[in-house]
């Protein structure tokens, strides 16, 4: 990185190599970082991609003194997944609750971000960017599966259990895994709150600093070497201080 601060552009790309920026990141992060895998993966030129890339807004953070993309979301709204012909968490998970809601629907995935800007600014933007495009395009519930590294589910017991204990999505809008794999492993009181907290990555906790909520059940998914939870977050339940966080313009660096 640059000395001094870096400033930061957040977009959405336009063109085949904007995608291909942000497909060249996600092969750092989801294969060479953390062992990913999928059908379409290109290992020969970087690139983590599949079916659904084509149907989905790819926002980018730039770093301005490099030109770099550092940071990437990738978006799918309710039209978009009409053409598509469904969303990309539906492989997974039963969404019908949320298809039913009449509700105007987003979904998240692929957020990454390179090594070497984590915990620094490039996250705030990319959330402000995300925010952004949610009051453009007046979205009501964000959704997308998250992930926890690894497949083996004993050794995620504590922030699984927390989840489903403290943080089940409500009735209304509780999807479930298609592969159901239980998240309520402990007892309630066998949960170490602080221990499942810090087993919990960064993205999942700041969903639940939103007041964000996770569906029935967990998806082991082998191929990409992870146990997924899908995380909702409704933004008509979002106490005033939370959406404050959430709202456009605010804190624009």
């Amino acid at each position: 990185m640059a000395d001094g601060t870096p400033q930061f552009t957040v977009s959405i790309a336009k063109t085949e190599e904007e995608l291909r920026e942000a497909q060249r990141l996600r092969y750092q992060v989801f294969v060479t970082e953390l062992g990913g895998g999928g059908e379409m993966v290109d290992h020969v030129a970087g690139l983590e991609q599949d079916k659904f890339d084509p149907f989905f807004d790819h926002m980018l953070v730039r770093d301005d003194s490099t030109g770099a993309v550092v940071g990437v979301y990738r978006l799918l709204r309710g039209d978009q997944a009409a053409r598509m012909g469904q969303f990309y968490s539906e492989d997974e998970y039963d969404l019908a609750p949320l298809r039913q809601s009449g509700r105007k629907l987003l979904e998240l995935g692929r957020s990454c971000l390179h090594a070497d800007y984590r915990g620094g600014m490039a996250m705030f933007h990319l959330w402000n960017g995300l925010a952004a495009y949610v009051a453009d395009h007046g979205i009501e519930v964000l959704f997308g599966v998250a992930s926890f590294h690894g497949t083996d589910v004993s050794a995620l017991a504590q922030p699984l259990s927390m989840l489903h204990q403290s943080h089940l999505v409500p009735e209304d809008l509780r999807v479930r895994s298609k592969t159901y794999q239980p998240m309520d492993l402990l007892p309630p009181d066998q949960i170490d709150r602080r221990r499942a907290m810090l087993e919990t990555p960064a993205l999942i906790k700041a969903y639940l600093r939103l007041g964000g909520f996770v569906g029935d059940g967990a998806y082991v998914d082998h191929a990409f070497n992870t146990t997924d939870v899908c995380l909702i977050l409704d933004t008509a339940r979002m106490n005033e201080r939370q959406s404050r966080i959430y709202t456009r313009g605010q804190g624009d660096a």
